[in-house]
């Protein structure tokens, strides 16, 4: 069969389309040039400073290790290092890095995923170094060393209350196991009442009329329902297990009252060294204490947190209080400069919706679940607004938006209001003016005659028409 032969035209012209085709595409720019990748784990890392083989290397977790990474990477002329990681095995090593001044960053995992099927530890080092030397990667957000210190004081002391509760429920359960229902006489077994019982029966009283009679006029049931209550079988192993869980549960509130102290004297320490750096004298606080409870901490946190910041009372928004107050010091601390706007810190605290949107439609607009602990604080604080308050500005919105969406939505709405107030507060160095309920309900008004008049508009709707509707 014939074949026809190209010329030399059109092989010249299939040789510059291909060229062309070797140079359609373009290159990202390289930001961080001397960018390390590590990735984090519990018993060695992995060290990327390029994506050849020979560029990765595995170091122990041990002190020694770490200093010999660290002078690696400086010997390698890397400026910037990115490390992913969970759980807190970064620190230690964060510290060094730090210490050595090669920049280092934290990066959530999230954001960290490879696009390729195979995972190993090399290549998600190779994957951080890469990504970070293009740019693409943020570090998340660390407190300066004060709220660091802070930080471990209260989540320790949150890990103690924690345990604490749980050995509530084993005395409900010793006592239960010989069918005395002091949970259900009494509301609170470790409150005043059940204290005197309790130490009662571990005295050796058994007789219920005289058990009762130790509980105070305040218990709103009555002496016969609650002797009828401490009514059982008193047997000497559930006593013995009740002894050591009630010794145990008043030991771990002693540890309690001691990182209180820790947390006091830290607090007072850094206010004397901003009185110290700034000439200035503590402000004089003269607000009223708000309503603490059991696990409120034995501090006057309202009036040292007010002095902290230069004489911004936090405690004066509605439904903030002591635990509050001691979450958002140790969590973010007082400098929230971080955030460039009251928007960026609510998203921070994933308290704002997480618009999705595709062909120009709304897929989806929930709240990211997290386990931000500031978070959790404000949402507590936006319930105690809904449930204890009865009047004011934020009352009322809580209210208006669980009559349109439920309660939880509510929750979310006035705890992500709660975050805006904080930031203005903070970054602005405002005191709290809270909306007159009056204010806010002409404010309603408002914008529910907006809506109406927008529809009105779109429905066409006559004069004659809306007066017949209003007649």
């Amino acid at each position: 069969m014939f074949k026809m032969q190209p010329d030399g035209d059109c092989i010249l012209k299939l040789s510059v389309m291909s060229k062309k085709k070797t140079k359609s595409f373009e290159q990202m720019e390289i930001v961080h040039p001397h960018a390390a990748g590590i990735d984090v784990g519990s018993r060695s890392h992995f060290v990327a400073i390029g994506q050849s083989p020979d560029q990765v290397q595995e170091f122990s977790c041990y002190t020694s290790s770490l200093h010999e990474l660290c002078r690696w990477l400086r010997s390698e002329g890397v400026t910037d290092v990115a490390l992913e990681s969970t759980g807190n095995y970064w620190q230690a090593l964060f510290v060094m890095l730090q210490d050595y001044e090669l920049n280092p960053i934290l990066v959530n995992g999230k954001f960290t995923k490879n696009v390729r099927g195979r995972k190993s530890d090399v290549q998600d080092c190779q994957w951080i170094q890469k990504m970070h030397a293009l740019g693409l990667l943020e570090g998340s957000f660390l407190p300066d060393l004060f709220t660091e210190k802070l930080r471990q004081f209260s989540r320790h002391r949150q890990s103690l209350l924690a345990n604490a509760s749980d050995y509530i429920k084993k005395i409900q359960q010793s006592l239960r196991r010989t069918n005395i229902r002091l949970d259900v006489a009494i509301r609170d077994v470790t409150g005043k009442s059940g204290q005197d019982i309790i130490n009662a029966i571990l005295s050796g009283e058994r007789d219920p009329k005289a058990l009762a009679a130790l509980a105070n006029y305040r218990v709103k049931k009555t002496k016969e329902e609650i002797a009828e209550a401490l009514t059982g079988d008193w047997r000497d192993e559930y006593i013995f297990e009740l002894k050591q869980c009630y010794d145990i549960y008043w030991f771990l509130h002693t540890q309690i009252n001691e990182c209180d102290k820790k947390i006091e004297q830290l607090l007072n320490e850094k206010i004397d060294e901003k009185e110290r750096e700034f000439g200035e004298q503590r402000p004089e606080y003269n607000g009223n204490l708000k309503k603490q409870n059991k696990n409120t901490p034995n501090i006057n946190i309202q009036k040292l947190s007010f002095q902290l910041t230069g004489g911004i009372d936090l405690s004066a928004i509605d439904g903030v209080g002591p635990n509050t107050i001691l979450t958002l010091l140790s969590e973010t601390g007082i400098d929230l400069s971080a955030f460039p706007s009251a928007k960026h810190f609510s998203s921070w605290l994933h308290l704002s919706p997480n618009n999705k949107i595709s062909g120009g439609k709304m897929l989806s607009s929930k709240t990211v679940n997290g386990k931000n602990r500031l978070a959790q604080a404000l949402r507590q604080a936006a319930n105690a607004i809904g449930v204890n308050l009865k009047e004011g500005a934020l009352h009322n919105f809580f209210k208006r938006i669980a009559f349109k969406k439920g309660h939880l939505h509510a929750i979310t709405a006035t705890a992500r209001k709660l975050a805006v107030i904080i930031w203005n507060m903070l970054t602005h160095q405002t005191e709290y003016q809270p909306m007159l309920q009056e204010d806010y309900l002409k404010k309603v008004r408002e914008s529910q005659l907006k809506r109406v008049q927008l529809k009105i508009k779109q429905l066409h709707i006559q004069a004659d028409e809306l007066s017949f509707a209003i007649g």
